[in-house]
Order: structure tokens, then C-alpha cells, then sequence
């Protein structure tokens, strides 16, 4: 069983069109809380990311949050965040969160978000972490991208193997209940694959 002392979660710095969006960031934030594990996030509060944090700290659970300097100056900082961390870029940002986490969720959010969850699903791929990923496909917000990895399957540009690092589903409990049984893929057999491919 998988450790899960830290989760990184991507989400949103606007709350977005749907109710279910910030309902779902609240079920997660209490679960977290309610099953001790620590919540790293980009540490901003603003749109999904407040409303996680909040509820996490709200319920008694830890936060951590990792944020530049720049943004900081800009006072888009949550108050009373159990621990933060400055950081001078936005790569450095996102090493520190991946790297304090033990696994990784990712709410509905914009470009941003997508960065982050593609950053981390690349290293997977590659074998430099063999850490959870879960995609919460909150109210259908992640069908066209999951479409979107089908049709790379079938055009041969995405292996089905690197498809299974992606945990989906739209239920918060029922995604850590997989993470803490997931089990990576081994990159090597991936790498030979595609060498004996080409």
C-alpha cells in the first residue's frame, strides 16, 4: 500500500461554471483532513485552491502551500497555512510541490493546472517517479481530454500502459481508496518497447 503522508493537488485559481466544482473541493479538503494526510497545493487563495485549503485547515488538516515571491507581492497569499514555502520561479514552484508529495490529484482547473498534471504525467511515463496521479473528472470537465487520450492510443502516439499511470474518476474518496493500491508500470519495458518500434 502506497504511503500517502503528502497529496499535491492541482486545481483552479478561479471556482469555475459548476457548483459541483466547489463541492467536490470541499468533500477532498475534509477527506484529506479526515484521513491525516497533508495537502500540498500552489498555495494561493483564490478559486478552487482557497476553497481546498480553507476546508483542509477549516477541518483540521494540514496545508502546505508553495508560492513565488511574485505572487506573494501581489497578496494572493491564504492566510494560515500550516507551513509556506517561497520559491523564485514557477519551475522551482512545481519541483518543490512534486517533490513533498507522495501522490498527486488534479480538480478542474485552467492552463495552468493542465501544466502541472502533463509535467508530472510525463515523469511518470519516463519512470523518474512511480507516485499516483488521480484526474478528478468532476461533472464530465475531463471527458474531452480522456477522449483525447484514446484517440493518441489509436493514432500510436501514447502507449495504452502510459494511459493506466492516469487514475479517473469523480469521486474523491474512491480516488485516494486507488492511490493508496496503485502500483507503476515499470519504464524500462515502456522504453523497450518503443525502441524495438522504430
Amino acid at each position: 500500500m502506497n504511503k500517502l503522508k503528502n497529496i499535491c493537488v492541482y486545481c483552479g485559481s478561479n471556482v469555475g461554471n459548476h457548483n459541483s466544482f466547489k463541492q467536490k473541493a470541499e468533500v477532498l479538503g475534509k477527506l484529506l483532513a479526515e484521513k491525516k494526510i497533508t495537502l500540498v497545493y500552489g498555495g494561493a487563495n483564490v478559486g478552487l485552491m482557497k476553497i481546498l485549503a480553507e476546508t483542509v485547515l477549516n477541518n483540521g488538516g494540514k496545508a502546505i502551500g508553495v508560492i513565488t515571491h511574485f505572487l506573494s507581492e501581489k497578496h494572493l497569499v491564504q492566510q494560515g497555512l500550516s507551513e509556506l514555502i517561497l520559491v523564485n520561479t514557477m519551475q522551482e514552484r512545481k519541483a518543490k510541490m512534486a517533490e513533498l508529495a507522495d501522490g498527486f490529484i488534479v480538480l478542474p482547473g485552467g492552463i495552468g493546472t493542465m501544466e502541472e498534471f502533463f509535467e508530472v504525467l510525463t515523469s511518470a511515463q519516463l519512470g523518474f517517479h512511480e507516485k499516483p496521479i488521480g484526474l478528478l473528472n468532476i461533472n464530465g470537465y475531463y471527458d474531452l481530454l480522456l477522449n483525447f487520450f484514446d484517440n493518441m492510443i489509436k493514432e500510436k502516439l501514447f502507449l495504452p500502459v502510459h494511459r493506466s499511470i492516469v487514475i479517473s474518476e469523480n469521486n474523491p474518496e474512491k480516488i485516494i481508496e486507488i492511490m493508496y493500491s496503485y502500483k507503476a508500470p515499470k519504464a524500462g519495458k515502456w522504453i523497450e518497447k518503443i525502441i524495438a518500434e522504430n
